[in-house]
């Protein structure tokens, strides 16, 4: 579910280095710090057939409560949060009712009569830095105001890191706050992520209506992930409720606004899991595309971005 861009504070990772590695490069993070996937078999059951639910996503979430059987920060250790050239440091409550307060990276703006549209992009990985809000510049360039936030348990904020459930209500706290700011166009906020950041706003648009949606390089099937990378499960992997509450694909019909699937030509091929939440989704009426770029699951990103405004300007048109 999982960037490559050259930075003064971030180069290209040798090859042969993990998924960890490459997203702790684009960051300007530890690599040495990071947790490599384990590569033993899941220890869960795998359905041969993804479930298919009938309750709206959004609904689904009002009742559920994960189960974090460990807790603790997120996997990826770093440094606190800075606040990068080009972006204003803001503080957004996240969490159970808005109890923890996490920091978010927002573009310079001057609000007037005239209403601004807004991105609010999903980062990669379990952490953040400077490298990701560089990816940002294309769509303050381009006229969109972007807010940038960061999760529960990341760069040593409070909160319990739970792969990708409590954090979705933390990218949801995010959306509130941006739409709230004087001089935004609420009918012109726009949803887009990275990676794990894909895979967070896939949920977060079955859970509130944004006007369109570009998750880049996003996972849909959470037995999928997990398999790779079971020392990140925070929650009991004996209920499979678990997994389908972070499995957009159980969830197809729910989605809520235009969608474009953003994805690398390099990197794994265009599974059955994603065509299936297309074919789900299509299902419902919802207006769903998928587009492969050039570019690995990192160097995808930059082109994604332009593409993401490309169609969010379609949309709005």
């Amino acid at each position: 579910m999982a960037d490559d861009r050259v930075t003064s504070s971030t180069r290209f990772p040798p090859d042969g280095m993990t998924r960890r590695a490459l997203l702790a490069a684009t960051a300007g993070l530890s690599v040495a710090a990071l947790l490599p996937a384990s590569a033993d078999a899941a220890a869960f059951p795998v359905p041969e057939i993804l479930p298919l639910e009938k309750e709206d996503y959004a609904e689904a979430r009002g009742r559920f409560r994960t189960n974090l059987i460990k807790k603790g920060p997120a996997p990826e250790k770093s440094e606190p949060l800075g606040t990068p050239p080009g972006a204003r440091r803001v503080y957004y409550h996240g969490g159970p009712e808005g109890s923890i307060e996490l920091i978010a990276w927002l573009s310079h703006y001057e609000p007037s009569a005239k209403l601004t549209p807004a991105v609010l992009f999903l980062h990669g990985g379990n952490a953040t830095g400077d490298g990701h809000w560089e990816l940002m510049k294309s769509y303050w360039e381009a006229g969109f105001v972007v807010l940038h936030p960061s999760f529960r348990g990341e760069n040593g904020q409070a909160g319990n890191f739970s792969g990708f459930y409590d954090e979705t209500a933390d990218a949801l706290a995010a959306a509130n706050y941006l739409e709230s700011l004087p001089g935004i166009d609420k009918d012109r906020l726009f949803l887009a992520g990275h990676s794990n950041g894909g895979t967070l706003a896939l949920l977060a648009s079955m859970t509130r209506k944004f006007r369109a949606a570009a998750p880049i390089s996003a996972g849909v099937n959470s037995w999928r992930f997990f398999g790779r990378y079971d020392r990140e499960i925070r929650f009991d992997a004996n209920d499979p409720m678990e997994f389908i509450m972070r499995s957009s694909v159980c969830f197809g019909p729910s989605l809520k606004c235009p969608t474009l699937l953003l994805r690398g030509t390099e990197e794994r091929p265009f599974d059955k899991d994603h065509q299936l939440l297309i074919d789900r989704a299509r299902s419902a009426g919802v207006s769903i595309e998928a587009k492969l770029l050039p570019g690995n699951h990192n160097g995808v990103v930059p082109g994604a971005v332009l593409e993401s405004i490309r169609f969010f300007n379609a949309v709005a048109a």
